[in-house]
This record gives C-alpha cells, structure tokens and sequence, in this order.
C-alpha cells in the first residue's frame, strides 16, 4: 500500500528536577547543599531514508514521545540528557505543523534531519540557590514539560522527470523500457495504483529519475479517479513528459466524464486528451504548467497511431512544439526523448523551481505580560510567561519550595495586583493548571507590624 499522507503526534521529553542534597562528611561541619541539575528532556527528531518510499508505516505507529531528563544527583551530578527519538521518513516528506499549517521543513536529501518537538529545559539543583544569606536552600526547581504538537507529514515523490498522461497511454510500459523498474502493466484503466520511480541512465554516466503518475481523467483535481490522489508528486519534477495514446478508445469514453447517452459525447483522440488533461493540470495548481513539457505520442508501431500521427503533430506545432513518436512496446524513438529529457532537465535545473517550499521561519514565543482577572467570586486568574514558568518549576507539595515561589510571585508584583485588583483572604488563585490559596498576613517591614498584606499558600 502507498500512504502519501499522515498525520501523527509527538511529545519531547520533560526535563528531569532537580536535587536537594546536602554534603555529609565526617569532620566536614556544615557541608552546604550539593544538589545537582536535572538533564533536559530528549527531541523528536524527524530523518529522511532514502530506503523509504511510503509513509504505510505511521498508519500502524501514529505516536512518538522521546526520552524524559534524568533528576540530578547528590555532589552536585547532573542529571542525564533524555535521549531523543529519531524517526525515519522517506526523502521528499514536507512537514507541516497540523494546527497552523505552518511549513516547519522539507526533508529533501538522505540522512537530513529536523527537530519537530524541543525537549524540556533541565530543573536546577538546591546548590544553584545557595546565597550568603541563604547557605542551606531546602528546595530546588522542577524541570519543564517538552513540546508536544500534531505533525503531518506529506510525502512528494522527488524525481526528475514526470510521466503524466490518460490510463493506458503506455507510461508504465515506458519507465520498464527505459530503467530496470518492472511496474505492472495491463491493458485496463488504472493499471497504476501508486506512482513509480526509474533510475534512466543518460550520456557520460549521467543519470536521472522518472517516475509515471496514475492516470489521470477529466474531474481529477477534484477527486474524480485515482490520479487525483498523487498530483501533488508532479509538483517534485522539473521536467512533464506528456504521453498521448496514439490508439485511443473508439467511441465516447466514460472516464472523460462525459455521459455518451447524452448526446455530448465526444470520440477520444489524442489532441483532445492533451487539452483535457493540460486543463486538470492547472485546475490542481497553474504553476504545473510553467514546467517543461515533452509531448510524445505513444503506441506509433500501431496502424491507427500511424495514421493520427500527421494530424497530431500538426494541430499541437503551435502549442506543444514538436511531438515525438515513440513506441514504449518496441523501443522506437524512446532514445531520442531519453536524450531530449537530459536536455530539458539541464536547462530547467539552471531556473528555480516554481514549486520551492518556502520555510516558515519559528515564530518568536509571544511575550505575555502579568495579568490578573476576576473569573467569578472568590476566583481570580493570573498570567503571563514569566508567572507561568516559575509555578511549573515549582514542586507545590514542598513548603520552602512555596516559600520560594511566594518571593517570586512578589518580586513579579503578583501579590500588588491582586491586592488592587480586590482579592480577599480566602480566595482562589488560578494559575495555569494549578490553584492556590490567598492568605492575608503582617506585612513586616523593619520588624514591625506595618498592615495586612496578601500571600499564597499550597491547596
């Protein structure tokens, strides 16, 4: 089966806490802490293989969580770094954030890697807090959770050269004749279930890789048919060889969309399959068409090609150039458009490509400032980043750690707002996920009494 298309879940590693430990030896009186940091978590990393062709894989496996950091250790040991989670993906996958849409890369070459979720930042041991006036901290900071997002993941096929064309115009018949690819081939409508990729050998031990889309039919940008599904594979080719069926079906054809008991059906012919299927091209994406085009008219070892094969080329010289006759079947003229392709391929690859994904750089973290609501009665809400990231870092089951956090939340000027903002004894203090008490107390100053003044406490 070839899956194109997924969209999975990664989750980084949470960086590992911090330790409180206090050093311990005889005749060392008063050793001080030696708590050391924790490690930080592990990334996801995404890794293009080239021995990958299908993304079948994350149908089975759609979540991916990387290693957590270890807690750091007594005599000031650091924590180890979670290890991070390598995921192979076939070369040619574009990675899009799936809640934005936003382009975070575009694995092109083998072993290219990308970090699709950060690993938590490590918490830092009781030793980091150790001050002249505070030799004995009893607490230490938490690590941070990793990033988790959604990721999905779309596979674009990158090859060289595009063989595109109506079913049975023979470009499966064409990647067997011209590379050691053996696609199967049948003579029945939709032969090609999944695109396939030729190594073509060219001139001075050059190579490059073709690749036969399914067949495309009238309504196909609009999911009529199986082509539809694999359009986005052309946008990796720089080159189009355009196949026409030189022994088209005889009378009205269905998959053309036309209903021939309606009396528009219309007889298939080579001209009219290269303007219908030019049209799909640019109702998927108009830029497909400022890419080369070589229009050969296939199946020229039949009597009926033969005949068609003056007409063609005359009625498409203006449009399409020349037209070359080949047989897929016999291998007559397909030398010639193998050269004709390396000479396209050349130019094309001195142009950009219309189709270069644009990355999307990481967006700056959004600066929230300190703000303090009144959700309902006796419910207050505070945020902002800074007031966020020191609760998640503290450990709220202990009390000097709280201690600690009640320090920060006043030198953030938390306690001030809420005490404008109305917030009475009592009261419950929502921060992010977690909800604390406030407490009013003497304010000391000096060692005086000096009025109440608001603190938070554990719930």
């Amino acid at each position: 089966m070839f899956v194109d298309e997924v969209t999975i879940q990664v989750q980084a590693g949470k960086g590992g806490d911090g330790m409180v430990s206090f050093r311990r030896e005889p005749y060392v009186p008063r050793g001080g802490p030696n708590g050391g940091d924790g490690g930080d978590g592990g990334e996801v990393i995404l890794e293009a293989r080239a021995d990958l062709t299908t993304l079948l894989d994350f149908r089975y496996q759609s979540q991916f969580r990387a290693e957590n950091g270890r807690p750091g250790g007594s005599s000031n040991k650091t924590g180890r770094r979670g290890q991070s989670l390598v995921v192979p993906v076939p070369f040619g996958t574009v990675v899009y954030d799936a809640d934005t849409g936003r382009v975070l890369g575009d694995l092109k070459e083998d072993r290219e890697r990308l970090v699709v979720a950060r690993g938590g930042a490590h918490g830092r041991g009781n030793a980091r807090f150790a001050t002249p006036t505070r030799r004995a901290p009893k607490f230490a900071e938490k690590g941070l959770l990793g990033e988790a997002r959604a990721v999905r993941l779309e596979l674009k096929l990158i090859a060289d050269v595009g063989v595109v064309g109506f079913p049975n115009a023979g470009k499966s018949s064409l990647i067997a004749r011209v590379s050691a690819a053996r696609p199967k081939v049948a003579d029945y409508p939709f032969t090609t279930l999944v695109p396939n990729l030729g190594a073509v050998a060219g001139p001075d031990n050059r190579s490059l890789v073709m690749a036969d889309m399914p067949g495309l039919i009238e309504g196909a940008h609009q999911g009529v048919g199986l082509g539809h599904q694999f359009l986005r594979h052309i946008e990796r080719t720089r080159v189009l060889i355009h196949l026409l069926d030189g022994d088209p079906p005889e009378g009205p054809d269905p998959l053309r969309g036309r209903d021939p008991d309606s009396g528009g059906g219309q007889d298939r012919d080579p001209v009219s399959d290269y303007h219908a299927l030019n049209r799909e091209l640019t109702l998927h994406d108009e830029r497909l068409l400022k890419l080369p085009q070589i229009v050969a008219l296939n199946k020229i070892d039949l009597p009926r090609a033969q005949e068609l094969a003056a007409a063609v080329r005359k009625e498409l010289a203006a449009e399409a150039g020349e037209v070359l006759l080949i047989s897929a079947a016999t291998g007559e003229g397909v030398q010639q458009l193998v050269k004709r392709s390396f000479a396209e391929l050349d130019q094309a690859r001195s142009q950009p490509s219309p189709f270069a994904v644009a990355i999307e750089p990481e967006p700056e973290p959004q600066q929230r400032p300190l703000k303090v609501e009144q959700a309902e009665e006796g419910v207050f809400t505070v945020s902002g980043n800074m007031v966020e990231r020191a609760v998640a870092r503290t450990n709220l089951k202990s009390e000097p750690a709280l201690y600690h956090l009640h320090a920060e939340l006043d030198r953030l000027g938390v306690l001030a707002a809420l005490e404008r903002a109305g917030a009475r004894d009592g009261d419950t203090i929502r921060i992010g996920e977690v909800e604390l008490e406030y407490v009013l107390g003497l304010r000391e100053e000096e060692g005086r009494g000096q009025g109440q003044a608001g603190r938070l406490s554990g719930r």
